[in-house]
């Protein structure tokens, strides 16, 4: 009780100077937030919404800085492949979603019958959206929504998703002191976004409810509807982890080069111990993915892979709910190993990078802390010329290699 006491207590000091470094003015328009709301508040009631649900939606509600130091978190830290992926799947997780597995596989697979879902993919992606269920936010969404929405950074985005939770409640699907989600809105176990609950939620255990809070049914029915509708390949795998050659073109591992596993196999890519490819996925066009770099894991990732990235647009999650899945039916962990001195790269010293790239002649656009295809092609060229892997992975260390070099 004690440990758990101490825990809470640093939780909530990290939390609290964390908010307080990271707290951004909002991107304010010219108007206040008021003149903005009522502004809003006429869209509403344009998009049949009643005023009885926007008076009490709305009812002491302001704008919300905590919100967005948590966005600003997303664009100003970054966090190594390793670092996320441990935290991501970690045995606790993988035990907890072997556990539900077990529990639930009659229901799961009919799910995977009616859906053309794996069970464990469903399991997984409950895993890593609120570790099975046990957290799924407690932060009022109108607020968090009605934050972001004034923010002009996702304005339209974010507009949309008010107007959905404002739907939500207006048809009496959610009521308003069952609101609660994450920071940017997220709602239920499986945590939709509103216009996701609304287009795609189902009434499984048809009690007329589309209860993804309590209803396991609900939940993962609603999770099978929305990755089918996503268009998730039935039959099909998600990727596959592989081993590369000494000296191998890793500017291959561009995004765009696509070759079945036999044209892989003759530029020397191996398969992994850790899984074995079906057959009828060896013809099928994959991709070379390489999360981190040269020397870490590479993947071979199939059209689903990109079916998970639709839910959650981030390489490391995709490769985490993925993996998950795999350890869930007890395939084994991967072949590499987190390195020693796994350190991570903040915004600020990927600008740095990007501005010594730039010093040197190369050309990536703007040093905007945004590692994109620009900078890891100039990255992959200045590799190239001091006969290094040609990864264009954006690390610490090459940062530090690159600063050495400065004259170079």
């Amino acid at each position: 009780m004690i440990k758990l006491f101490i825990m809470l207590l640093l939780i909530s000091i990290t939390t609290f100077s964390f908010a307080k470094d990271l707290a951004r003015p909002i991107d304010k328009p010219e108007e206040t937030f008021q003149q903005w709301l009522i502004s809003f508040k006429k869209k509403a009631l344009a998009k049949g919404i009643s005023t009885k649900t926007i008076n009490s939606a709305f009812n002491g509600v302001s704008p919300n800085e905590e919100i967005l130091a948590l966005d600003s978190r997303q664009a100003e830290f970054f966090s190594t492949f390793w670092q996320y992926f441990n935290r991501a799947v970690s045995e606790i997780r993988i035990k907890k979603g072997q556990e539900l597995y077990k529990k639930q596989l009659p229901q799961l697979t009919k799910i995977t019958k009616k859906y053309g879902i794996p069970a464990e993919i469903l399991v997984a992606f409950l895993g890593l959206e609120t570790n099975y269920g046990s957290y799924t936010g407690n932060r009022p969404v109108i607020e968090s929504l009605a934050t972001l929405a004034y923010d002009k950074r996702r304005r339209e985005f974010f507009s949309a998703e008010l107007l959905s939770a404002l739907k939500l409640i207006d048809k009496g699907y959610v009521n308003l002191a069952q609101m609660k989600g994450s920071w940017a809105g997220a709602i239920g176990q499986c945590q939709f976004m509103p216009s996701n609950y609304l287009r795609y939620a189902i009434d499984a255990d048809d009690d007329g409810k589309k209860d993804l809070w309590n209803s396991l049914p609900d939940i993962l029915n609603s999770m099978g509807n929305f990755l089918k509708k996503l268009g998730w390949q039935k039959n099909q795998d998600w990727a596959v982890e592989v081993t590369l050659p000494r000296k191998f073109d890793f500017s291959l591992a561009d995004g765009r080069t696509e070759h079945s596993l036999k044209e892989w196999q003759k530029l020397g890519v191996g398969l992994a111990a850790s899984k074995k490819i079906a057959q009828n996925m060896q013809q099928i066009p994959a991709k070379l993915v390489l999360p981190s770099n040269y020397q870490g894991p590479a993947f071979l990732v199939y059209k689903n892979f990109f079916i998970i990235k639709k839910w959650n647009n981030s390489t490391k999650y995709a490769l985490a709910v993925g993996y998950l899945a795999d350890r869930i039916v007890g395939l084994p962990p991967l072949s590499k190993a987190q390195p020693k001195g796994d350190k991570a790269i903040s915004r600020k010293q990927i600008v740095e990078l990007q501005q010594l790239l730039i010093n040197k002649g190369y050309k990536l656009g703007d040093a905007d802390g945004v590692a994109g295809s620009q900078t890891r092609q100039a990255l992959r060229q200045y590799q190239k010329q001091h006969y290094m892997p040609a990864d264009g992975y954006p690390s610490y260390k090459m940062l530090q290699i690159i600063r050495y070099n400065k004259s170079s």
